[in-house]
C-alpha cells in the first residue's frame, strides 16, 4: 500500500500533482497528465485514514488552488524545455527533486532517452506503488534514485548508468531552493562536473514574498523553510564563471504563446537558460 508523505518537503509533490490533475481536466489544458489523478486519489485516501487527515488534505487542496495559475504554466514551460533539449540531442534527463513527475510516461520521449529521477526515499515509497497499480509504462528508460540531494548523489547517479560524456538536460523545479546555500552550491558544482558539452540547465529567477499568506501556509504544512529568502545563491554569474553559456528569458515573454493571464510585470523575473560550453 502506498503511503503519502504526511509532512516535509515531499508533501509539496502532492500539491503539484493536484495542480497537474486540475490542468488535465481543462478543455484548454496546456498538458495532459493522466497519472496525476492516480496520485491524487491515492494521497487523498491515505490522508483520510488519519485522525486529522481530512482537515490537512483540505489545506493541501486550498494551497494548490492558490498556486495553480502560475505553477501550472511553469509545468508547461519545463515541458517545452525538455522537448527542445531532446530535439537538440540530449539523451539524458535528470530531475533533481523529481517529486511525482511523470514526464517519462506522458511526453512520448524517445526510447533512447534515459530519465533519472532523484528524490527522497519516502517520496518514491509512495510514487512507485501508485505507478505499478496504474500499470504505467514509461516510453523512455527510467531510473529512480531514492536519495537526499544533501548526500553524495553523483556517485549513485553514475552507478545507475549515468554517462558524463553524453549531453544531459538537468531539471530543478524548486528542490534546490530548499537546500542551504552551501549545499545548493555543491549540487550545482557536481552537476557542472557531470555535464558534457551541450548539456542544459534552467535556473529560475523569481522575486518571492515569503511572508505572503500562501508561502506562510506552505511553511506551516511542510514544517520547514520555503527556500532562499533574502540569502544570495549561485545564479547567472556563477554559471557563466563555470563554463555555461547563459541567456535570460523573462517570464512575461515566455508565457505569451500560452494565453494564460499570469504576467508579473517585472522584466527581471524569468529563467536563466544555460548551455554547457566546450571545454
Amino acid at each position: 500500500m502506498a503511503h503519502a508523505p504526511p509532512a516535509g518537503v515531499a508533501l509539496t509533490a502532492i500539491g503539484v500533482a493536484l495542480i497537474r490533475e486540475r490542468e488535465s481536466r481543462r478543455p484548454d489544458r496546456l498538458y495532459d497528465d493522466p497519472l496525476a489523478a492516480a496520485f491524487v486519489a491515492a494521497a487523498r485516501e491515505d490522508f483520510h485514514r488519519t485522525v486529522d487527515g481530512a482537515a490537512r488534505w483540505s489545506r493541501v487542496e486550498s494551497l494548490a488552488e492558490q498556486f495553480f495559475a502560475g505553477r501550472s504554466v511553469g509545468v508547461r514551460l519545463v515541458d517545452d524545455r525538455v522537448a527542445d533539449a531532446v530535439a537538440a540531442g540530449c539523451r539524458q534527463i535528470v530531475l533533481l527533486g523529481a517529486g511525482l513527475d511523470t514526464r517519462a510516461f506522458r511526453m512520448d520521449l524517445p526510447a533512447e532517452v534515459t530519465v533519472f529521477e532523484l528524490d527522497l526515499p519516502e517520496l518514491f515509497a509512495f510514487k512507485e506503488p501508485v505507478l505499478r497499480a496504474a500499470g504505467a509504462r514509461p516510453t523512455a528508460r527510467r531510473h529512480v534514485l531514492p536519495i537526499d540531494l544533501r548526500a553524495e548523489w553523483s556517485t549513485a547517479l553514475r552507478a545507475k548508468g549515468f554517462r558524463a560524456d553524453l549531453a544531459t538536460h538537468w531539471i530543478d523545479e524548486g528542490a534546490l531552493g530548499y537546500l542551504p546555500v552551501a549545499e545548493h552550491r555543491r549540487v550545482l558544482a557536481d552537476l557542472t562536473a557531470l555535464s558534457a558539452p551541450r548539456s542544459r540547465f534552467g535556473l529560475s529567477r523569481f522575486v518571492v514574498d515569503h511572508d505572503a499568506p500562501p508561502y506562510a501556509e506552505l511553511r506551516r504544512l511542510v514544517a520547514g523553510g520555503t527556500g532562499a529568502g533574502d540569502v544570495e545563491r549561485p545564479g547567472e554569474r556563477w554559471l557563466a564563471e563555470h563554463g555555461w553559456r547563459t541567456e535570460f528569458v523573462a517570464w512575461d515573454d515566455m508565457i505569451v504563446p500560452l494565453g494564460r493571464d499570469v504576467a508579473v510585470g517585472d522584466p527581471d523575473v524569468g529563467v536563466v537558460l544555460a548551455v554547457r560550453g566546450h571545454a
